[in-house]
């Protein structure tokens, strides 16, 4: 049975699922998880794209992302292929690193937003890997909980200009959001 076609929509994020085939491990060591991110780098430089929110767990990982010059199909080929590559290389594997298909879903208005990006941050700690959001160092949240250098290829005023006030208050307002309740 063919696969359904996916739905592009240029200016919308997609809650983005990729996971290791047969669930095995993706990221190894912090040296994968370095790669990975140096490979988003890379592509963003030729794609433009834009990422709200990731995290990178052992055996899969999340994005809120958007593209609007290239279909949201190809960035992920692209993705996952040059990382299947790096990994095949580094341990001297041959065959499929992801399993399937990327899970991909359209995010429809402000609330999904907010919703699919606590989804992602809670992640590590639904997986009881961190205790809080802000210890698990794979993830976008550092870059809310705290000023600093975000990598080319993230847009976190996108979530933070839902919230009103000072920058600073706008980075608690949204920590406070990614919490159990």
């Amino acid at each position: 049975m063919p696969y359904k076609k996916r739905v592009y929509i240029p200016e919308r994020f997609y809650h983005i699922v990729s996971r290791g085939n047969r669930r095995d491990p993706l990221f190894r060591n912090a040296s994968d998880f370095q790669a990975f991110l140096h490979i988003l780098t890379q592509l963003y430089e030729k794609y433009p794209f834009e990422i709200a929110s990731y995290c990178l767990m052992n055996n899969h990982f999340h994005f809120q992302l958007r593209s609007s010059e290239v279909p949201i199909s190809k960035l992920m080929a692209l993705i996952n292929k040059r990382y299947a590559n790096y990994y095949n290389t580094k341990y001297r594997l041959t065959g499929h690193v992801f399993e399937k298909r990327f899970y991909d879903k359209v995010i429809e208005n402000k609330e999904g937003m907010l919703e699919v990006s606590r989804y992602i941050h809670l992640n590590p700690v639904e997986a009881r890997m961190v205790k809080l959001a802000e210890y698990y160092p794979w993830s976008s949240y550092q870059y809310y909980k705290k000023d600093s250098t975000v990598p080319c290829f993230m847009n976190v005023n996108f979530l933070l200009d839902y919230y009103e006030g000072t920058p600073t208050q706008k980075r608690e307002k949204y920590c406070c959001s990614v919490t159990f309740q």
